[in-house]
């Protein structure tokens, strides 16, 4: 089985060696970090943000919940901020953390005139095309759509001179490792490349040698599974699952609940019988468009749901943050996909806890 009991790891706080005042950034960005109270920075950022800024490539191994995406978006959009004609392209494996790195994005950019589109499947293809004519400067994406952009010729990725490949290992999970290789083979010869993934597999291995130019290497995970979450399993023993995760949503500390299901037909029976029971609950899935994706993630955010139902298809694009519980309602095909279900609580120095249930 996945998972350990009750196992407390104390694990000593990671003391950065600069401050974001110290990295060459442009000052409109430092402004937008500290106003939207980003102190000190983590582990990924205080060692990455520099070698990006002067231009090396890089390869990230982080746990997820690290702040990767501002350690590379940071020093990308100041380098646009001082040459214009500079182009970034982002690939990431899932719509959701796609469009969680266009909020982080608008968050850190504000105030620079500097623009990007969003260019995943589930979205107005006509849109995304239209956008993308204006000549943004960072386009942000999954592979499926960026491919097909570029094959109808809306997208030149010869023009991406600085390229960002985040959670590499669910996209080759996810059968995108093709896809990827398609995308590389149009990139410039001379470009920034950077390259994230929790895992580095052999597969993944010679993805990178096609990829990075002497890279420099940045790794701050700090155990295969996140410490922060307190990992139990619940043995339904015949009994009725429904009725178990009922009397555990009922209790005052289930305040806001992750429940992963194996398929989606699955999850979105569940979403119908917990409404039924006078639950607050909301699905996210692949028959989801974007739209009502997006919805259910932001319901969740401002607690207008005490619970999100999601199948593994989304469990790396969830970034909310104060999730109190992950529950695994069917088990996970694979450890990996484990891993990345409960990595969505304990985040940021707080304490989790995941259930999985067990025959």
């Amino acid at each position: 089985m996945f998972v350990k009991r009750g196992v407390e790891v104390v694990e000593t706080p990671y003391v950065p060696v600069h401050s974001f005042a110290d990295f060459a950034l442009d000052e409109i960005v430092k402004k937008n970090v500290l106003a939207h109270g980003f102190d000190k920075p983590t582990a990924i950022q205080d060692q990455a943000i520099l070698p990006i800024l002067e231009g090396k490539d890089l390869v990230g191994t982080a746990n997820t919940g690290t702040g990767k995406t501002a350690a590379f978006l940071l020093p990308l959009i100041t380098k646009v901020s001082k040459d214009r004609n500079q182009r970034v392209l982002i690939v990431t494996p899932t719509r959701e953390l796609a469009a969680q790195i266009q909020d982080e994005f608008k968050l850190f950019s504000s105030g620079l005139r500097i623009f990007s589109t969003l260019c995943i499947g589930g979205a107005s293809l006509k849109a995304q095309t239209r956008e993308l004519s204006r000549r943004p400067n960072f386009v942000i994406g999954t592979p499926g759509r960026i491919k097909d952009l570029q094959e109808r010729r809306t997208l030149n990725l010869g023009h991406c001179g600085n390229v960002v490949l985040d959670e590499v290992d669910r996209m080759l999970d996810m059968g995108f490792i093709h896809d990827i290789r398609r995308i590389i083979s149009f990139l410039p010869k001379s470009r920034q490349s950077l390259f994230f993934s929790a895992t580095i597999p052999n597969e993944i291995k010679a993805v990178m040698q096609d990829f990075l130019t002497d890279p420099v290497t940045v790794s701050v995970k700090t155990g295969t599974t996140p410490q922060n979450v307190d990992q139990n399993i619940i043995r339904i023993q015949g009994k009725n699952k429904l009725e178990i995760l009922h009397q555990l949503l009922i209790k005052e500390e289930f305040r806001k609940v992750l429940v992963f299901g194996r398929t989606k037909w699955g999850v979105s029976k569940l979403e119908t019988s917990l409404t039924k029971r006078g639950f607050k609950a909301t699905a996210i899935h692949g028959n989801k468009n974007q739209r009502q994706r997006s919805r259910a993630l932001n319901r969740l955010k401002n607690n207008e749901v005490q619970v999100l139902l999601a199948t593994d298809v989304a469990s790396r694009g969830i970034d909310v943050e104060d999730i109190t519980h992950v529950i695994n309602y069917d088990v996970p095909g694979t450890y990996n996909d484990y891993i990345h279900r409960i990595g969505r609580t304990g985040r940021a120095g707080k304490m989790g806890v995941a259930l999985t249930f067990v025959d």
